[in-house]
């Protein structure tokens, strides 16, 4: 059986109505990314933050796993699917996939503002400035924020370096260090592009290119996937 990594962004979730991460406004949300998605941002103003993230849950657990998330868990029912995203949302797991590797942290959970392996479920949507870990901290975004290590990258790695197929949903693949992963496939694994604009970024000069949504490119992977 083969094994098939599916590393996805956030193209793969905007086609459930979740808006991607940088508009080309540069805002998202109405919100400069450095005002809300940066530790400095958190020390300056950590109820501006907290109320940026508790929109974003809420958005998330709105929305619902569109046709390609539950392609994806369909397809691990027949071959050894493990998926590496990108996405803070749960779309993924509530499509039915069991094996998901979440590298910038998950919306639906909290963490200590002082000990970042202390986390915590959230119930419901909001999550307040007043509820604090054991000791005492206000609880944070289970999020990884720009200037943060990514704690999963060595797992994503390893993940990476044994895949037969390794295919890219919905990622420009700008943002590091994730991107870097293409630099760990083996010689003869198989890398397909799923972008509308795949033919515009910078990839292996093998890498098979699907030129489509998320959701359109269902048809072309069933048939790459099949040879």
């Amino acid at each position: 059986m083969r094994k098939i990594v599916v590393f996805t962004g956030a193209g793969i979730s905007a086609e459930s109505g979740l808006q991607t991460f940088r508009g080309t406004d540069g805002l998202w949300e109405g919100y400069r990314i450095e005002e809300v998605a940066t530790p400095e941002a958190w020390q300056r103003d950590p109820a501006r933050v907290q109320h940026f993230y508790n929109l974003r849950r809420k958005a998330c657990i709105a929305a619902q796993p569109n046709a390609a998330h539950c392609y994806l868990a369909d397809l691990a029912k027949l071959e050894d699917v493990q998926i590496i995203t990108q996405n803070i949302d749960d779309l993924h797991e509530r499509a039915g996939s069991d094996r998901v590797l979440h590298l910038h942290g998950q919306i639906r959970m909290s963490q200590s503002s002082l000990d970042s392996k202390a986390i915590y479920s959230i119930a419901g949507d909001t999550l307040l400035m007043t509820d604090c870990c054991e000791r005492g901290a206000p609880l944070r975004p289970h999020v990884v924020w720009f200037g943060e290590a990514v704690p999963a990258m060595d797992v994503a790695i390893a993940m990476a370096e044994g895949a037969d197929v390794f295919i890219v949903i919905g990622t420009s693949l700008q943002v590091y260090p994730a991107a870097n992963l293409l630099h760990y496939l083996k010689s003869d694994c198989t890398l397909i592009f799923v972008d509308p604009n795949a033919s515009n970024y910078s990839v292996p000069a093998k890498t098979v290119l699907v030129e489509q949504t998320a959701i359109k490119s269902i048809p072309y992977l069933q048939n790459l996937l099949a040879k």
